[in-house]
């Protein structure tokens, strides 16, 4: 049993009791850390898990090992960091962070808390260690989160780990008790986080932020010495980075995430291929990837046979490996990029070719996207000259990535906006809405209606590119990112339509309706209204307060006009 298992529940100290559990402001962030290490005879090992009391199935646990650690052989020494994804196992388990959904109701869509997966942190360290039996130390500090904030994770990481590897236990116990006391991550919040003699500055992004917006300038520095560590962002990766050996196939691979296409990441490590596959799946913003993505994948992995299997076509998911293994098991999948170290050719960082499935090689495979895919729109060449551009002016490597999150963003929008007015389209007229009827269903959404309205509101109106823009728009109907968009989009229609439902009842004069009523009619639209405010509670739906309180108002009107014996009834459902 490890030290920290060993010393039971900690007090409880005054400065936490604001969260009605302990733990409740450390688990608003991270859900547990993990600490995993080689032992000889078992392989990696969860060493610790913290808090104590978080639990994690023994199949997470596993899970959580095997990725932890690099998969296929690396000589490197030194310190590593990437991320990894995992299912959550076991089925839905309280947490001591409790918000109502609040987060996930102001946040974007692309950051909200996930409820089935986790989302693994790591900073793995190999150094030479002649005190070990095998001739190295061997560990991984963990912090598994359902927040995919990658930027403030590993910074946090940066700070935390070769201090935890110095001196263990006492170290991270004294960490977690720091992050205990942090406010919660509230979207639209400029935040200040004090770790280990270290103030991190980060915005929560919100929904109402204006996508493509540069963050709100940092501020509250005055009055903080030493002066705070300023994040420009909780979760961007430096895209440029990222995307450098496919730069010029870039408008390929934004149409292979919108269409949910399956493909494999192959790279050198875990941390390029974790950076790729949250790139990928980032270049939709604002639109969120509905499909399943594993940053890294590991041959031990309790899916492994799910994904490798030829009895049926790959499921729609973006999945990074490192193991020349999977080179031979998954090369019957459409789409496979493989990057090798990045390498300079003249200016420009290397790039792959697009080349035949059939080419693929189960040794030695050069890089290369691997794929028969025909890209619906052309290419952007000017996008590619503005960057070459940029490096033979050396221009920073943030500038060239706004420059790239820009036209994804432009990219995705002009896809998205005739989108998003067919479907406001289908939304009653609010006169149709009356007080004493159900409101009126949200009309159905048709796919040939919709592609007769791009003749004249089409994206051709804000994006320069040409191409087959019916035929990409076909295919994401299929997609579940289509689907995805579909049920979040009509879900928030229909809590407009509730909400409108609720505040012609307001206006209404339910005095003159009473009068010709039977006690029936009136028992039943008492019933109807409770259930209403109780839903309209229930769902956040975005009515106001004072709407609220005066459909309240007017139930108690109603029950008062009615005989004394029905009244005790209602006043005790």
């Amino acid at each position: 049993m490890d030290a920290l298992s060993r010393a039971g529940p900690r007090p409880r100290r005054a400065a936490a009791a604001a969260s009605p559990l302990p733990w409740g402001r450390f688990a608003a962030w991270i859900d547990c850390v993990c600490v995993v290490t080689f032992d000889l005879e078992l392989g990696q090992a969860m060493e610790l898990v913290y808090p104590h009391d978080f639990r994690l199935t023994e199949k997470e646990k596993t899970s959580i090992c095997y990725l932890s650690f690099p998969d296929s052989y690396s000589g490197g020494l030194g310190d590593t960091q990437f991320s990894f994804r995992l299912r959550q196992a076991g089925g839905s388990r309280s947490s001591p962070f409790q918000d109502d959904g609040r987060y996930n109701r102001e946040a974007p869509v692309t950051l909200q808390r996930e409820a089935a997966h986790y989302f693994g942190y790591v900073y793995f360290r190999q150094v030479k260690d002649s005190s070990m039996r095998r001739g190295y130390f061997q560990k991984s500090l963990v912090l598994v989160s359902r927040l995919p904030y990658v930027n403030l994770f590993q910074c946090l990481l940066q700070l935390i780990a070769p201090e935890y590897f110095d001196k263990l236990e006492p170290c991270l116990e004294a960490v977690c008790n720091e992050i205990d006391q942090w406010p919660p991550p509230v979207p639209g919040q400029t935040l200040n986080l004090p770790v280990m003699g270290v103030v991190i500055q980060v915005r929560i992004p919100s929904r109402v932020d204006k996508p493509g917006s540069s963050p709100v300038k940092q501020c509250n520095q005055e009055n903080l010495l030493p002066a705070p560590l300023v994040l420009p962002s909780v979760h961007e990766l430096d895209l440029f980075r990222c995307f450098q050996p496919v730069l010029i196939h870039i408008q390929m691979l934004w149409e292979l995430m919108l269409l949910g296409e399956p493909m494999v990441v192959m790279a050198p490590s875990p941390t390029m291929s974790s950076e790729m596959v949250l790139a990928l799946t980032s270049c939709l913003a604002p639109l969120r990837y509905c499909c399943d993505f594993r940053p890294y994948f590991t041959i031990h992995d309790s899916e492994f046979k799910e994904y490798t299997t030829r009895t049926q076509a790959p499921p729609n998911i973006v999945v990074g490996v490192t193991n020349p293994f999977f080179i031979k098991t998954l090369q019957h999948w459409p789409h496979i990029l493989r990057v090798g170290e990045p390498r300079m050719s003249g200016d420009l960082p290397k790039q792959v070719k697009v080349k035949k499935l059939a080419k693929l090689k189960t040794l030695d495979t050069k890089p290369g996207i691997y794929t028969s895919y025909k890209t619906f729109l052309h290419k952007d060449k000017t996008l590619i000259k503005r960057l070459l551009k940029g490096i033979q002016r050396k221009r920073p490597s943030e500038v060239q990535s706004a420059l790239l999150r820009r036209h994804l963003l432009e990219l995705t929008q002009s896809f998205i906006i005739p989108l998003e007015h067919y479907m406001a389209s289908l939304m009653p007229l609010q006169r149709a809405i009356t007080p004493w009827k159900n409101p009126p269903q949200i009309r159905p959404f048709c796919q040939e209606d919709f592609m007769k309205s791009l003749e004249h509101a089409g994206p051709q109106l804000t994006c320069v590119l040409k191409g087959d823009w019916l035929g990409l728009y076909r295919r994401f109907f299929k997609s579940p990112n289509f689907d995805g968009w579909f049920r979040q989009r009509h879900r928030e229609m229909t809590q407009k339509l509730e909400a409108l439902h609720l505040e012609a009842i307001c206006e209404a004069d339910i005095v003159a309706w009473m009068k010709d009523k039977s006690e029936v009619e009136i028992v039943d639209l008492v019933l109807k209204l409770r259930e209403k405010l109780v839903r309209a509670r229930c769902q956040h739906l975005p009515v106001k307060e004072e709407t609220l309180q005066r459909v309240g108002l007017y139930i108690d009107t109603i029950i008062g006009s009615l005989p004394e014996d029905l009244q005790t009834v209602l006043h005790h459902p």
